[in-house]
């Protein structure tokens, strides 16, 4: 039998909207520990040339994951979901409809084909304001966009699972995810979305020539700068963290661990960083601040820390900029 990196023997695991950023990044950590692994997907905002090589690729909706799983499988990793806030406002059903029916339906497949270990790709936006940075897993749960309810109501829906049905789930809560993973002269997997609204693939748009400028909304904040600050995450020690969540997963317990790294940098601080990693110019233009934005909203990783053993080693800026623009340069998928 094949055995996976860590010396455990390899497992056999259906990775949901793995050709999306998150998901193709996890998919390539698992193929490289030494496990199997079927990406299903149906490519509404994934890419299937992001899916890594190796992996099985069936297109296909979470819906219908009745129809592909079996016990052969060992778990789940779950990331199909759709993802953007200002949508899930104006079109809310859509988020009801996929992120919560289909979860529904994906753990009744589950429980049907008698697959029992999930890793589900949560949301700090279950979080909604929070007035208390760190953020961390006790503070009340007020999401602010169907986008957030939708995830905190797949966090109940598991909760239940657990305790009526015996599942062993993780839960990760992502804050702010960024960069791009892949070695030097190979297959990057990176970010791209459309449309896209996050901060460090929008600068480099910017240093790339593709956007006139940046727009920074609001430099009045209670910030060293005046501009909001926000916690990156290198999206390879995300991945690392998924790893270490199916090992964590215990049957009947559901865990929720946010992932951060604990450290905040300011809408100011990234723009000057990507004029550095780049050496192209970014030129910003302030705008109003925008409804809900909080001044800072940092992660409390220590659970993670303690449960899965888990701690981010990619935690510089520029580093994670960097890996940002070789993919955006063209080196990746």
């Amino acid at each position: 039998m094949t055995t996976a990196a860590a010396g455990t023997p390899a497992r056999t695991y259906l990775v949901t909207g793995g050709a999306g950023y998150v998901g193709s990044v996890v998919t390539a950590h698992l193929l490289e520990a030494g496990h199997r692994v079927t990406v299903l997907d149906d490519l509404s905002t994934g890419f299937r040339e992001g899916v890594p090589a190796g992996a099985d690729f069936i297109e296909g909706r979470i819906q219908d994951a009745a129809r592909h799983l079996d016990p052969g499988y060992d778990a789940v990793l779950h990331f199909a979901a759709y993802s953007q806030v200002g949508e899930s406002v104006a079109d809310p059903e859509k988020y009801w409809r996929n992120n919560v029916g289909g979860t529904m339906d994906l753990l009744a497949a589950m429980r049907d084909a008698g697959v029992r270990r999930l890793v589900f790709s949560s949301t700090a936006a279950t979080y909604g304001e929070p007035a208390v940075t760190p953020v961390t897993e006790d503070l009340p749960t007020a999401p602010t966009s169907p986008y957030g309810a939708s995830k905190l109501a797949v966090d109940h829906m598991i909760a239940g699972e657990c305790a009526a049905h015996g599942l062993a789930a993780v839960s990760l809560r992502y804050f702010n995810v960024a960069g791009a993973y892949g070695s030097s002269g190979g297959v990057m997997y990176g970010e791209r979305h459309d449309p896209e609204s996050h901060l460090i693939p929008l600068v480099l748009q910017v240093a790339q020539g593709h956007r006139p400028s940046i727009s920074v909304y609001g430099d009045d904040y209670p910030t060293l700068d005046g501009t909001c600050v926000r916690d990156y995450l290198h999206v390879a020690d995300l991945a690392e963290a998924h790893l270490l969540a199916l090992a964590a997963a215990e049957p009947g317990t559901h865990r929720i661990c946010n992932l951060g790294n604990g450290e905040g940098f300011s809408v100011r601080e990234v723009i000057e960083a990507v004029r550095r990693v780049t050496g192209h110019p970014v030129p910003e233009v302030v705008a109003p601040r925008r409804a809900g934005d909080p001044a800072t909203l940092v992660a409390s990783a220590d659970r993670a820390r303690t449960l899965l053993g888990w701690r981010p080693s990619r935690t510089e800026l520029t580093d994670i900029i960097s890996d940002a623009w070789r993919f955006a340069q063209g080196e990746g998928k």
